[in-house]
């Protein structure tokens, strides 16, 4: 996760609070509606960076969490978002969603070639 005062930093990052582990800020959402607000929890205590996004009447789509996730992650972390056994989960807000990433664990991931095949550059 990168460091606070540098998520903070970003014109487009309203503060709303600061602690010891984490912020929640506010931003006005890039592909929303006029005057749809995107509101984020970053904090990376307890071995977890953990990242929360939401809005008013719906779920974040995937660009407005792209954006996040650019916004408080380094480009070379790798981040999840999961889907929990439905005996362990919990909903605090209809319309938030969670990034999570380990401080020690390396997240498994399947090969590439699973996912899809690779772009290539097209001749011209």
């Amino acid at each position: 996760m990168k460091p606070f005062h540098e998520i903070v930093f970003d014109r487009r990052v309203h503060l709303d609070e600061r602690g010891d582990e984490g912020i929640a800020f506010i931003m006005r959402s890039p592909f929303g509606g006029k005057g749809e607000i995107l509101r984020v929890i970053a904090s990376n205590g307890f071995g977890w960076d953990h990242v929360s996004v939401s809005l008013a009447k719906r779920c974040p789509t995937w660009p407005e969490m792209s954006v996040v996730r650019d916004l408080c992650f380094k480009p070379e972390e790798c981040i999840m978002e999961l889907h929990v056994p439905r005996a362990e989960h919990i909903n605090h807000h209809p319309y938030a969603l969670h990034m999570w990433r380990p401080h020690d664990v390396e997240i498994p991931r399947p090969p590439g070639w699973m996912v899809g095949p690779k772009k290539t550059s097209e001749k011209v």
